[in-house]
């Protein structure tokens, strides 16, 4: 028995859950025709969703390694690297236009947002992120780091969410002063 914000839910009844989930995600992306590999125009929800069962061709890690690559036998041994097991910005736009097509135009922004971070160095997002914290920059600071983003790592929607913090900071008194 799994027991959950006070409920006791047994593993049968999890397994179920899952099943129902699985059989209508597939449900929804199966029947349509698929395009060919290497085809990346006009992603679907219905028929590429999800991308690891429908379009394994489209998914590779940041180092190139295919989904098959990537194990638990290898993480156990040690033998794949951070960039390995990382995201590649194509896969998370692969799944913004997924996003779009299925009706979620706010996902798809946060996807293209998360596809643009993994071309910024860890640390410096990390800084950024503490920047942006109220209070802690200023109107002209913010305005620094926006274009940054947009002139050293060509990250037009974070440079964009940036900019319009600075000026709702501003409007709000959340700046350092």
């Amino acid at each position: 028995m799994i027991k959950a914000k006070g409920l006791d839910i047994s593993p049968d009844r999890v397994a179920e859950v899952v099943k129902q989930v699985m059989s209508a995600i597939q449900g929804e992306s199966g029947g349509g025709a698929r395009q060919p590999a290497g085809s990346k125009e006009g992603l679907d929800a219905k028929r590429d969703y999800p991308l690891a069962n429908n379009r394994p061709d489209l998914v590779q890690s940041a180092s190139g390694l295919k989904l098959e690559d990537i194990t638990l036998d290898k993480v156990v041994e040690g033998s794949l690297s951070f960039e390995d097991i990382k995201i590649r910005p194509e896969t998370l736009e692969y799944q913004a236009q997924i996003a779009e097509s299925a009706g979620r135009p706010s996902l798809a922004a946060n996807l293209r947002r998360a596809a643009e971070l993994t071309r910024i160095p860890d640390e410096r997002v990390l800084e950024i992120y503490n920047a942006m914290r109220p209070y802690r920059s200023t109107k002209q600071e913010l305005l620094d780091i926006a274009g940054e983003l947009e002139s050293k790592y060509d990250a037009r929607v974070c440079a964009a969410l940036v900019h319009e913090a600075a000026v709702v900071y501003e409007g709000r008194g959340r700046l350092k002063k």
